[in-house]
């Protein structure tokens, strides 16, 4: 296979790879009336409680104004709180509410079931160097924008 081939079989197994994780996600998600988008951000305060909107959309790398319509739509299911940061008046911190909690951490607890199943059979040191190949792709493609 030629380079070029090689490329674009990566490419292509990796747009397949995360459409069908997204797919699978998501439908599991949607049982606890939530988005993907919405059930990332609750699965990263669950570990990053007290983060400002712009440190959450900059964790998340989403642009602030879609944060905020995500910390909105959470705030209406009564799925998190924002407080004020002491110091900043402009700035909120958000925080899970203890309806949300328990959501949380059985999303987290799917999503790890998730990663364990669709890893199934990968060697740890294949897993490695996917990880580095995938890190490294991650950065060209910030260069690239």
């Amino acid at each position: 296979m030629s380079a070029t081939a090689m490329r674009a079989a990566f490419v292509d197994e990796l747009s397949k790879a995360n459409r069908k994780l997204r797919t699978l996600f998501d439908a599991r998600v949607r049982t606890y009336g939530l988005t993907l988008s919405r059930a990332r951000l609750l699965m990263h305060l669950a570990n990053a409680e007290g983060a400002t909107q712009a440190e959450l959309a900059d964790a998340l790398e989403m642009e602030q104004p879609s944060m905020v319509g995500l910390i909105d739509a959470l705030e209406k299911m009564e799925f998190i709180e924002r407080r004020a940061v002491e110091g900043d008046r402009r700035a909120k911190a958000i925080f899970l509410t203890e309806a949300a909690r328990g959501e949380a951490d059985e999303i987290l607890a799917f999503a790890s079931e998730l990663r364990q199943q669709v890893l199934e059979g990968v060697d740890e040191k294949d897993l490695a160097i996917a990880t580095r190949v995938l890190q490294q792709v991650t950065r060209n493609i910030g260069s690239a924008a």
